[in-house]
């Protein structure tokens, strides 16, 4: 099982894998599609742990977290 760290920072450097906002940074999805996400049932999986974490963020604000969390550190390597 990840770390709650390696978990955030992969969130930080994950970008939306299809959709009409495909190679957009999940952070930077807008509020009203992770909302819609969330009425409509997140997708299984990493994915949809990481939509749900957003969308969470989203609610509070406090998505400069996420985003603090991209510049300081670097994109995991795969």
């Amino acid at each position: 099982m990840e770390s709650q760290q390696e978990f955030l920072i992969k969130l930080a450097h994950t970008k939306m894998p299809f959709g009409k906002y495909e190679g957009r940074y999940l952070i930077d999805l807008p509020e009203y599609y992770v909302v819609w996400y969330s009425n409509k049932g997140f997708p299984a999986g990493t994915l949809g742990k990481q939509l749900q974490l957003v969308y969470e963020l989203k609610l509070n604000g406090l998505e400069s977290l996420i985003r603090n969390i991209k510049y300081k550190y670097p994109a995991p390597r795969k």
